[in-house]
């Protein structure tokens, strides 16, 4: 009788478990009444501190993160796999489209005559999205761009995103990811005829190691490290170049990784880079940085690149 008793008062326990958590998962999953991508850019750019605002301060938060922790030798458990999910060091957008997607510019603002183009030939490469998730925020290398975007056009440097929907192109074409810099390149070529003053083009992914080789601490703030990549199968690599180490070695100590250049069989060596003997393709954290280390650094990216634009 005392078996039984245990028997139903586990089986009870158990359904109230999952009561809460299938509540839990409808109410921060399915209403999502917090935010948006676009709205979190906004606010993040008028309050620098706004994203502590999403750390484990509302209760449906409170109640998912306890019920992650739950014994797994619990049945109940097993819909933990339901709320978690894993992000990807590799570009695989049909698995990076589970955890992000893409971003409207957040502002509508209309640039007519920008000198700065910025894009993502990989526009879902995400960042940790762990404390946001439930607020309907996916940060990826788009919302990267945006920021970049703002802190530049501030600073009177005329900047445009790439808002085009890359992705979308590459699966209305049935290619495969292989083909994200010839897409990309469709897109840079059509931003160049609309806009011819376009002089710098700078594309923003993020990089695939762990947190402690894209993390740097520096006077107790934490920022996403950036990595240059410059291609040197083209004849405007030399420019390139001189525009990489102009960038980087202004940079605060710390900050970048330096500048890997690639060449020869089996790698691109291009990456579009022959558009223009002023282009970028900086890799600014990886995917397990924050939202507001990458928000970090790109305050200190954008600071830096108003000086050498400026001098130019």
């Amino acid at each position: 009788m005392k078996k039984i008793r245990l028997k139903k008062k586990f089986y009870f326990r158990n359904m109230i478990l999952l009561c809460v958590c299938i509540i839990s998962f409808i109410i921060s999953y399915n209403i999502k009444l917090y935010s948006s991508n676009e709205e979190f850019i906004m606010n993040l750019l008028n309050d620098s501190n706004y994203y502590k605002k999403y750390e484990d301060k509302n209760i449906i938060k409170k109640i998912n993160n306890y019920l992650y922790n739950v014994n797994l030798n619990e049945p109940v458990t097993l819909l933990e796999n339901m709320f978690n999910y894993e992000s990807t060091s590799e570009y695989y957008p049909e698995v990076l489209e589970t955890i992000t997607k893409h971003i409207n510019d957040p502002t509508n603002d209309v640039i007519d005559n920008p000198i700065v183009y910025i894009y993502n030939s990989h526009q879902l490469e995400n960042y940790d999205s762990s404390n946001y998730e439930p607020y309907n925020i996916t940060p990826n290398v788009m919302m990267a761009s945006y920021l970049l975007k703002e802190k530049l056009n501030n600073y009177n440097i005329p900047t445009i995103v790439e808002e085009g929907n890359i992705n979308e192109f590459i699966k209305i074409n049935n290619w495969d990811y292989n083909y994200s810099y010839i897409a990309s390149r469709y897109f840079i070529e059509e931003a160049k005829r609309k806009y011819p003053s376009i002089k710098y083009f700078i594309d923003i992914h993020r990089d695939s190691v762990t947190k402690e080789y894209s993390t740097a601490i520096i006077n107790d703030m934490s920022y996403a490290k950036v990595l240059f990549v410059v291609g040197l199968d083209h004849d405007n690599y030399k420019g390139n170049l001189d525009f990489a180490n102009n960038v980087n070695n202004r940079l605060i100590n710390g900050i970048s990784k330096g500048i890997i250049k690639k060449s020869g069989p089996n790698v691109n060596g291009i990456y579009n880079q022959d558009i223009s003997s002023n282009a970028l393709l900086i890799e600014v954290g990886g995917y397990q940085n924050k939202i507001d280390e990458v928000y970090n650094t790109i305050d200190v990216l954008a600071n830096t690149l108003k000086e050498v634009i400026n001098e130019n």
